[in-house]
């Protein structure tokens, strides 16, 4: 079984009912079990509240379903320093940098975003996926 990391723009849509497709999507992945760091709960905290406009008991509800049903990864100093490397690298923006981080520090093989480059392979272990692309 392959370890996926799941970044909040993918958690977000679990609770967006404005996109059926993409939430039945997002669910999905979440039934797997996948990793998710605390800048993922903050995130999607703040996307549930602020994009989706939901009220806050609603969000506490929504941050507290992914740190029942995910594995959370710590963020740790080497997590920190691995992403300035990657942003470094890579070219990405911080806060993507701590995403990869994360999911690299979790041994993950897959990462779900939908804001970085579809089926680019990060230091020939972690494979960034969009899941709503469809066309393979």
């Amino acid at each position: 079984m392959n370890n996926i990391f799941l970044d909040s723009n993918i958690c977000v849509f679990a609770f967006d009912k404005s996109a059926p497709e993409k939430q039945q999507k997002a669910f999905d992945l979440l039934k797997e079990r996948p990793f998710i760091s605390s800048q993922v709960i903050i995130e999607s905290y703040n996307a549930c509240n602020k994009k989706l406009k939901l009220p806050q008991p609603i969000c506490e509800e929504t941050v507290l379903f992914l740190t029942d049903i995910c594995r959370i990864v710590e963020i740790k100093d080497a997590t920190i320093r691995t992403a300035i490397a990657f942003k470094r690298k890579y070219r990405f923006s911080f806060l993507d940098s701590m995403i990869v981080a994360a999911a690299f520090d979790a041994q993950c093989s897959i990462l779900y975003t939908e804001d970085l480059q579809h089926k680019q392979i990060i230091e020939k272990t972690l494979t960034i996926i969009n899941p709503f692309i469809y066309s393979e």
